[in-house]
């Protein structure tokens, strides 16, 4: 009679699952660590986005006021173009002046927070125009935003392009932010709006 030889099947398929299964149990625990590193690191940027926002916020209250519902600073120097004019030397020159130091201030603040938070800056110089029915108040605001940009760069106010990004615009007699009552007599409208926008995707931990 014949005696059965043994076989090892059970024996391998057993080794084989337990070595699956600790493979598995690996697998599980590095994404474990890889999910809470990743969490940790978005919590870090949130937190240094923040940090940075409400940096910008506080800039000098000398030359600026942040308004929170449209995000935006309002140049407190009133600048008061003649009607149809975006020429800057019909300005006084004590505001002229004003309207350097204000430059000065934002250049300080960037330059600081750069070396402080390693943080990048998008600038946009928004003017803006009357509601007077002049036919060409695009333009005209946006020229305004220029001269007030050529303004700064004339009087040593210039932005490193690699932390700052400087953008001129024009928003016309329109805009999300107007002053009441939105008239053509109300020259108030004749002035600067001024983003300062930490620029996404480039804010190292």
């Amino acid at each position: 009679m014949m005696s059965k030889k043994p076989t090892f099947f059970w024996a391998s398929y057993a080794d084989l699952m337990t070595s699956l299964f600790f493979i598995m149990l690996v697998l599980f625990v590095l994404t474990v660590v890889m999910l809470k590193r990743q969490s940790r690191s978005t919590e870090q940027e949130l937190a240094k986005i923040k940090e940075i926002q409400e940096s910008v916020n506080k800039i000098d209250t000398t030359y600026f006021a942040f308004n929170n519902e449209f995000k935006k600073h309002i140049l407190k120097i009133n600048v008061a173009f003649n009607t149809g004019s975006a020429d800057i030397e019909n300005i006084p020159i004590p505001t002229r002046d004003k309207l350097i130091k204000a430059g000065q201030v934002i250049k300080k603040f960037i330059d600081k927070a750069n070396l402080k938070m390693d943080a990048k800056y998008l600038l946009v110089i928004e003017g803006q125009s009357s509601k007077d029915n002049y036919g060409r108040n695009y333009e005209l605001s946006y020229q305004r935003a220029l001269t007030l940009f050529k303004l700064w760069s004339s009087n040593g106010v210039v932005f490193d392009g690699r932390l700052c990004e400087v953008l001129i615009a024009g928003s016309g007699q329109s805009g999300a932010f107007r002053v009441l009552p939105d008239i053509g007599s109300n020259k108030v409208n004749q002035r600067f709006l001024i983003h300062i926008i930490p620029k996404p995707g480039i804010i190292n931990k």
